[in-house]
């Protein structure tokens, strides 16, 4: 298989040419009335509804019901209303939370899907206009074939899909320049097929994606290995190749280098609010997200989903959204898509 020179595409970091580093419904009920209460002294947080932009299972939906679960267990916050608002890539959702300017009661779940979905879809609302909160994981691409498919390794589908890319289709839970649309284009860079002649047929949803797959309507997928876990455990689903510079501790399979194919790959996932809350209102979104995030009952969530810990708050956090908005939007220009 041909290789080219090492990209690593993670937090904070991008090398040259196209690479770029990029790297709860049962979560409580709905609180009723007034605005969200302080923490710490003032007891947990109150009146918390926390958006999903996209379908129930997806990576964006675990994340959230496993960060109200952890802030409920720890008593950091009380009735937390965990609900979803898909469609158009996240950017529906992003719409929403910037129409909700001040309303220090909500949040966002979201990530690098979102960055590039904002151009992709040419959004009016963009992540400039929300408040950053707290990054809080990466997460390596698996590259996912269903059990029954003829492709046993990822050399068995990168021989077919260089000879009839069109009638290979690729899935992915992204609208275009989110992370299970970037990692099949930069990886059809490195083994010689044209980004242009790649069919990336995009879900709203690693549910929708996983339906997808099983049901044969796609030769393949790139999607969160978090999302395909248990449905490669189940035997349901072959995981070919993952996209972390290391194996996934947990996952039978190689890591793309393993297979001679020089490309790492990290999706991130981070919270937002609403534009104009007040200080006051971000620093207890910050604080409590961070106490979260100190705590054991988070640490094993990490281990049990198989996240990477990629923590920053705040201005940092700020700063990494404004930097990986300038970078997929030029992976996305060198595709054409942007």
């Amino acid at each position: 298989m041909r290789t080219a020179s090492l990209r690593k595409l993670t937090v904070g970091a991008i090398s040259s040419g196209l690479a770029a580093g990029l790297v709860l419904t049962g979560c409580g009920t709905t609180a009723e009335g007034g605005s969200a209460s302080g923490s710490g002294s003032d007891g947990p947080i109150t009146g918390l509804r926390f958006m999903v932009p996209n379908s129930a299972g997806s990576g964006y939906d675990t994340t959230a019901r496993e960060v109200a679960r952890v802030m409920e267990d720890e008593n950091l916050a009380k009735g937390v209303e965990v609900f979803n608002l898909e469609g158009a890539g996240g950017t529906v959702g992003l719409q929403r939370l910037v129409n909700e300017k001040g309303n220090a009661d909500m949040l966002m779940q979201m990530g690098l899907g979102v960055v590039g979905a904002q151009f992709s879809n040419q959004s009016e609302a963009t992540l400039d206009q929300t408040t950053p909160v707290a990054k809080l994981i990466e997460e390596a691409e698996a590259i996912v074939v269903p059990a029954e498919s003829p492709y046993t390794t990822l050399e068995d589908l990168v021989t077919a899909w260089k000879a009839d890319p069109g009638n290979t289709p690729v899935g992915g839970a992204s609208n275009p320049g989110g992370p299970d649309h970037l990692t099949p284009m930069l990886l059809a860079q490195e083994v010689g097929v044209q980004p242009a002649d790649v069919n990336y047929v995009a879900y709203d949803g690693g549910g929708e994606l996983l339906a997808g797959v099983l049901g044969g309507d796609v030769a393949f997928a790139a999607t969160g290995i978090g999302e395909v876990t248990e449905a490669a455990d189940g035997g349901k689903v072959r995981i070919l190749a993952v996209t972390s510079e290391e194996a996934v501790e947990g996952v039978d399979a190689p890591t793309l280098t393993d297979e001679g194919v020089d490309l790492v790959f990290a999706n991130w996932r981070g919270i937002v609010a609403p534009p104009g809350i007040s200080a006051d209102d971000t620093q207890k979104w910050i604080d409590a997200v961070t106490t979260m995030h100190d705590s054991d009952a988070w640490t094993k969530t990490l281990e049990t989903q198989g996240w990477t810990d990629a923590f920053l708050t705040g201005d940092d956090f700020a700063s990494f959204l404004d930097d990986e908005s300038g970078r997929v939007q030029s992976v996305m220009s060198e595709l054409g898509l942007a």
